[in-house]
């Protein structure tokens, strides 16, 4: 079991399609890549951005598989850096025994930790005992050796973490990685206080509160923008304590950019890899009309990226 996840920017990785509407391995080979030259320090895979809900299991686990291996596969040929760390999701059934034949799945992949979504349990949402209850249920069926994480997924709906069911998974001993959608300094500062010592890491999933995490003590970004700029999360992940007065200017073009997540994402991000990163693959995604991405957006993206480029360049390094 990995009980130390690299601290930093973990990306929530979108799925390229080929014309035919099947993922296209070469381009997810690319990106991975893409990600590491960028100085991010894990990927989350097979989650929301990934389309999960629209993802078949074999998809979702060939997926999570392929990330892990090409991860692994540069750090070999670098030798100068860590692998990233590769947490995967693909937690989307209601049924108990579907619940456990996915997520084993993922765990037999490889993966550094298995991330559980915190609206697959107690489905009816009658409260804390039965989440508990639940999740309790679940872990005991999962591979021993496989380290876990809770993900607040939005959709279908969203269900934030509470005191008593953060507690629940810090009991199990088993979990690492909290990805924190709450978008609230103050609960993010609760819940770090409330992890501090235990093992398990908070990484936040909102640009606009993310220096104050940081400061409070979170582990790092794990997030929609991660697909646009993220050596400029990856840079104030590293630099927020050394450099404040230009962390905060990069965190407020951080808060102004992730405006963009309002738009036809995760079309505009497979536009931004294809056309200005050179990640060669189709703006199509099942999760959203393709149509939705206007030229008014492509323009909107191409100059964020014009922007955050002359940010990096001027950063101390």
């Amino acid at each position: 079991m990995n009980k130390n996840p690299n601290h930093g920017v973990y990306p929530t990785m979108i799925t390229p399609y080929n014309k035919n509407g099947n993922i296209d391995f070469g381009a997810v080979d690319a990106l991975v890549e893409w990600y590491y030259h960028k100085g991010c320090d894990g990927i989350f895979t097979a989650c929301q951005s990934s389309e999960i809900f629209f993802l078949s299991l074999n998809e979702r686990v060939s997926l999570a598989r392929n990330v892990k291996e090409k991860a692994d596969a540069l750090a070999a040929i670098g030798g100068s850096r860590k692998a990233m760390t590769v947490v995967a999701s693909g937690h989307i059934s209601e049924s108990f025994d579907d619940q456990v034949k996915e997520l084993t799945l993922i765990a037999e992949t490889g993966v550094d930790a298995v991330i559980l979504i915190s609206n697959r349990f107690d489905i009816d949402n009658t409260g804390d005992a039965k989440w508990v209850c639940d999740l309790n249920a679940l872990t005991e069926q999962l591979p021993k050796d496989t380290a876990l994480g809770v993900y607040e997924c939005p959709y279908p709906y969203k269900r934030l973490l509470t005191p008593a069911m953060l507690n629940a998974c810090i009991k199990t001993g088993r979990f690492t990685f909290i990805k924190d959608t709450c978008c609230d300094t103050k609960t993010i500062a609760g819940r770090i206080k409330q992890l501090d010592g235990t093992g398990v890491n908070l990484f936040n999933a909102n640009s606009l509160t993310l220096l104050d995490s940081l400061h409070s003590g979170a582990a790092g970004f794990s997030g929609i923008m991660g697909n646009f700029h993220p050596q400029l999360y990856s840079w104030l992940c590293r630099n927020y304590m050394t450099q404040s007065e230009t962390a905060e200017k990069v965190q407020a073009f951080l808060t102004l950019a992730s405006l963009t997540e309002t738009m036809a994402y995760p079309c505009t991000a497979k536009y931004h890899l294809s056309e200005i990163e050179g990640i060669k693959m189709e703006y199509t995604s099942r999760a959203r009309d393709v149509n939705q991405l206007t030229d008014y957006q492509k323009s909107c993206v191409r100059q964020m990226d014009l922007l955050a480029r002359m940010i990096y360049t001027q950063l101390p390094k």
